[in-house]
């Protein structure tokens, strides 16, 4: 690894960190930066130190991790670190990088600080026509001009190409930050078109080959104009 990934530990169990700050240093691309037992404290540090990723309990006085994700504007990298599997959902929806269960062993921790490594390699947009995005199973390279659209659902987002779809862990609002503007819009809370592949408006709905996709009221001045303009130039 060129660059090492620098960490901080939120738990308020001292036994917990003890673990975590134990397997952060059997781990040669990870660099502890702090270890915080609430999330007041582990703020003040974050005000003056950038982090790329955090090692994050839930139940934690003051603050819960959850509502201290809430807060943030812009997100390190996540790992959940808990005794309670419940808030696995929740915590996706926030886009966690992984949802560890405690006890936590270390084959599963270095499973889920790799996924940070991967990801961290591919979370920019790319400038050459690609992005990447984190399956089930694998960091998955998708070219723009094979995108159709792309569908919320839920914690995930459908992708849809011409040949398959794939479900991808990231929120709509979050793929949209990778996607250029000029040759993506959003026309519904739900869907994402490519500006490329849209054949029609009809009534409230944009057509993509076969697909009819809605068209929200909030949105709809926009998205006519937009790609009315473009289908004239046609």
């Amino acid at each position: 690894m060129n660059e090492k990934l620098k960490c901080i530990i939120m738990d308020d169990e001292p036994v917990a960190r003890k673990i975590v700050t134990e397997f952060v240093g059997n781990v040669e691309f990870l660099e502890l930066a702090g270890s915080f037992e609430n999330a007041i404290k582990a703020s003040a540090f974050l005000q003056i130190t950038c982090i790329d990723l955090i090692f994050l309990d839930i139940e934690m006085p003051k603050l819960s991790g959850i509502d201290f994700l809430r807060t943030m504007n812009k997100k390190p990298m996540v790992i959940i670190t808990t005794a309670y599997p419940e808030y696995a959902l929740e915590g996706y929806e926030l886009d966690v990088i992984d949802y560890l269960v405690k006890p936590i062993a270390f084959s599963r921790f270095f499973k889920a600080v790799q996924k940070a490594s991967d990801y961290n390699k591919h979370s920019e947009p790319m400038h050459d026509g690609y992005i990447f995005v984190r399956t089930d199973k694998r960091i998955e390279k998708i070219e723009l001009r094979d995108i159709l659209y792309i569908e919320s659902l839920g914690n995930y987002v459908g992708i849809y190409t011409g040949e398959k779809k794939i479900i991808a862990y990231l929120t709509i609002k979050s793929i949209e930050t990778q996607l250029p503007e000029k040759n993506f819009i959003k026309v519904h809370q739900s869907f994402v078109v490519n500006l490329s592949k849209v054949t029609a408006i009809e009534n409230n709905e944009i057509k993509i080959k076969e697909k009819s996709i809605p068209i929200s009221r909030s949105h709809k001045e926009g998205v006519t104009e937009v790609v009315g303009r473009r289908l004239l130039k046609r």
